[in-house]
């Protein structure tokens, strides 16, 4: 009997010790949590004051502000824009890093690893580096003001190649020996059964793709000067003025060019943290 006790007596303090461990963890996430969204609530609590209140004078919370940030920024042609160009850049990144990556991951070749190298050291030099030649080469190809401008220079991506290339070698290769004694070709192999199984990962990838262009102020800021291939970060721009601002109409169209992405990433979320989770097993 008394061995029972010590037993019981030994067990409490354990379970006491998990729970402040849960409370500690559950603080410091609402912490984390709370750090991060309070700038997104200022953001958004600054939209819907009216511009008299920011002069001290009382006034009701209204729309007003975003009314005025759409029209005002021509938000409809700026969506339009970011969205094609977007997608387009998205789809090609995609359609490279697959057949870049499949290869990579796949086949055996001379300078393969020297390739591979080659690859992983673009990701660490700046595009603003790169800006001067890719405006001579668009502009010697007529491409300056164009939407190809917006799309050519950021079609393909070292950091989508490695990102597919490192999901596929995680995929068993006995699954494309099968559909090659079937009678399957590469292309086939890669269409059919690799794409799909690296769902996770193509999403992942569409996700960084299209966020990074949707937010991209450099390309259409250096490469494009007509006012109907304004994206959604020239309109943002549009608001900044040198002296003065005009902070609850910006804060407003903060907003209006926020909630896309926002949207599209909760949409996503799983498939891209699990993307993020499986890859890279396999060197």
């Amino acid at each position: 009997m008394p061995q029972k006790n010590n037993q019981q007596l030994s067990v409490v303090p354990v379970k006491r010790v998990d729970d402040v461990s849960a409370i500690a963890t559950l603080a410091l996430l609402v912490a984390g949590a709370v750090v991060v969204l309070l700038p997104l609530g200022i953001v958004a609590v600054t939209s819907f004051v009216p511009m008299n209140a920011q002069t001290g004078h009382d006034s009701n919370w209204t729309w007003q502000n975003y009314q005025q940030a759409w029209l005002q920024g021509d938000f409809l042609l700026a969506f339009a824009n970011s969205t094609l160009v977007a997608l387009l850049v998205t789809g090609g990144q995609i359609l490279t890093s697959a057949l870049a990556g499949y290869a990579l991951a796949r086949f055996s070749f001379r300078g393969k690893q020297a390739l591979l190298l080659l690859i992983l050291a673009t990701l660490v030099i700046p595009f603003q580096m790169l800006v001067i030649p890719i405006f001579l080469v668009l502009k010697w190809g007529h491409l300056i003001n164009t939407y190809g401008a917006l799309i050519l220079p950021t079609i393909a991506n070292g950091f989508g190649i490695f990102l597919l290339r490192q999901y596929f070698q995680t995929i068993p290769v006995e699954l494309e020996e099968a559909a090659a004694i079937d009678g399957a070709t590469r292309f086939q192999i890669l269409w059919r059964i690799m794409l799909p199984l690296a769902r996770p990962a193509l999403i992942t990838l569409f996700l960084f793709t299209f966020i990074g262009e949707w937010n991209d102020l450099f390309k259409p800021l250096v490469f494009t000067t007509r006012p109907e291939l304004r994206t959604v970060q020239l309109a943002l721009a549009s608001f900044q003025e040198q002296f003065t601002n005009n902070w609850s109409l910006l804060m407003a169209a903060v907003v209006i060019a926020t909630v896309p992405v926002m949207l599209l990433f909760l949409l996503g979320q799983r498939q891209f943290i699990r993307g993020i989770a499986t890859t890279g097993i396999k060197n």
